[in-house]
């Protein structure tokens, strides 16, 4: 009798036990079924985020922007129209601005974050022109209000996620610069002024110049190279210098490579809609110095730096190796966009 209840009970025990083993079992491939589709479609978003913006032809667009907001298109409107659609890019894009972002998929991306970086490199600069340079006739005048205000904004933490965050700050910004925008384009405001003159123009481009031989030689450090130390070069006691400090050797980090490289791409994506801007407001200077065939030549490079990646990585192959070097391409079109540069910039200080 005893026997029989407790086989029983052994029994009924193996069924709730098995019953339990099988829910159990169900239950993990229906948690697992689902955690696998949101990675998978954590990793559709995050491809999709990481679009890069294309080419905008931003001149037919400030013309355009002008006539439906009844806005004169005066010298200047085009490079400050310009400053705020690179700006707009960068926070309405797919996915929106990134940098800052601390939730999946944004999370792990890296490439796009870096693109950010060098938009908004680019972007500073060409606000400080602006409030330094290009809105004042001399160095002794005043400066624009708005163009003070916005430029230190453009400037706050570039990955700040809270209190306050950094697309409230850049937005804030490019507010004082629409300010701007309206007040230059009303011919009652006398206030609001853009200087197209040529050592306003050299200035800037002095700056740009000194980025872009800055990222040719961190893209080139993707292979590693032995260079001169150039901190030596006004050591009058070089002499005493010990052999190991006569060189250096540079080699960017593997996983730096990437990064490197779409900041790069998003620097020069942003100036290359820059000087387009530049071209249709200095138009005369550039005429009067002849230098607006090498402003396109220098455009025509950073156009180069667009081109498609068919590769789904980043592609560190030694210079003459087997495998690309896509920093090494970079670095090619940067640096021959930097000796059209130069060239431009003599023309544009000679008499």
């Amino acid at each position: 009798m005893i026997r029989e209840r407790l086989s029983r009970m052994n029994n009924r025990f193996k069924q709730g036990l098995g019953r339990r083993l099988r829910f159990t079992g169900r239950l993990s491939r229906w948690v697992g079924l689902v955690l696998g589709v949101a990675f998978l479609l954590l990793l559709l978003l995050g491809w999709y985020w990481s679009y890069e913006p294309g080419d905008r032809n931003v001149v037919a667009m400030a013309e355009q922007y002008a006539s439906d907001n009844n806005h004169e298109l005066v010298v200047g409107y085009t490079t400050t129209f310009t400053l705020l659609e690179m700006m707009k890019a960068l926070l309405d894009k797919p996915g929106g601005y990134l940098s800052n972002d601390v939730t999946p998929p944004s999370l792990w991306l890296d490439n796009m974050p870096s693109w950010e970086f060098g938009v908004i490199i680019q972007a500073r600069d060409l606000a400080r022109a602006m409030r330094r340079d290009m809105s004042r006739s001399q160095s002794q005048s005043t400066e624009d209000p708005d163009l003070a205000r916005a430029e230190p904004l453009f400037h706050f933490d570039h990955n700040s996620w809270i209190l306050p965050s950094t697309e409230s700050e850049y937005r804030r910004g490019m507010g004082f610069i629409e300010d701007y925008m309206v007040r230059l384009s009303d011919p009652a405001n006398t206030q609001a002024q853009f200087y197209a003159r040529a050592d306003n123009l050299n200035r800037w481009l002095e700056d740009v110049e000194t980025r872009l031989g800055s990222l040719s030689q961190r893209l080139s450090a993707s292979v590693g190279q032995r260079s001169v130390n150039s901190n030596l070069m006004l050591n009058p006691d070089e002499q005493s210098q010990a052999p190991s400090d006569l060189e250096t050797v540079v080699k960017t980090s593997r996983l730096q490579v990437d990064n490197i490289f779409y900041e790069a791409r998003g620097s020069t994506w942003a100036l290359m809609h820059f000087l387009k801007a530049i071209e249709a407001d200095f138009g005369s200077i550039l005429d009067n110095k002849n230098a607006r065939v090498s402003l396109r030549q220098v455009i025509r490079e950073l156009e180069g730096t667009q081109h498609s990646i068919f590769s789904p990585i980043i592609l560190n192959g030694s210079g003459f190796g087997l495998l690309a070097n896509h920093s090494l391409v970079m670095a090619n079109y940067i640096s021959r966009a930097n000796a059209a540069l130069s060239d431009m910039r003599e023309l544009m200080a000679s008499g």
